[in-house]
């Protein structure tokens, strides 16, 4: 295999990117000048040498927390449960939210094996539960299909028995996406428009 069908190839794995997009982008690199690509090549390196998830949150962080995690001006009352760390950036990205968030992970599947145990719940009850906790609120921002919808209800029973008002995005997200094809300004007023569950 040559190394053109190799790294198109590998462009190929990206999400969204189809055989042809990944030979445009590999000629693009080709035709660029080789400290281009040599910067893209340190780049995606220093990614997956210096980025972990973070401690508390499970967000991308280059530190052991995140930007958001060690942040003391935000809202420590609320806290924001996503399926995964781009769902973080898209919300936070609307400027709405000033809480604190936590990555499941994912979203419960039980015909694809995925139950609690597979998710990052036990790291959100031990949050709720901690002594020094102060949170009241948690929005459930689950994606709109039927996996996110059990997800969102499976939490609102462990979450509501500890106590904590539980919301979830309001209405207008369409069913069966994903959160992180949706526009900013539907994020915003999904997350002004949340009610209780």
């Amino acid at each position: 295999m040559s190394v053109i069908d190799e790294v198109t190839r590998e462009f190929t794995r990206l999400p969204g990117i189809g055989p042809r997009t990944a030979r445009r982008l590999v000629h693009h690199l080709l035709r660029g000048s080789s400290d281009d690509a040599r910067r893209l090549a340190r780049a995606v390196e220093s990614l997956v040498d210096r980025v972990r998830p973070c401690e508390i949150c499970g967000t991308f962080a280059e530190g052991v927390r995140c930007e958001i995690c060690s942040d003391p001006e935000r809202d420590r009352s609320v806290i924001c449960v996503v399926e995964g760390a781009f769902d973080v950036h898209s919300i936070d990205d609307t400027g709405e939210f000033q809480g604190l968030y936590h990555v499941l992970g994912g979203q419960l599947s039980p015909l694809d094996g995925i139950g609690p145990d597979e998710l990052r719940i036990e790291g959100l009850l031990a949050r709720v539960d901690s002594s020094d906790s102060r949170i009241s609120e948690a929005i459930l921002a689950t994606s709109p299909s039927v996996e996110g919808e059990a997800t969102a209800v499976y939490l609102e029973q462990v979450l509501r028995s500890r106590g904590v008002r539980v919301t979830r995005l309001a209405r207008g997200l369409p069913m069966g996406s994903d959160l992180e094809y949706v526009d900013g300004s539907t994020l915003a007023e999904a997350l002004a428009g949340r009610r209780e569950m």
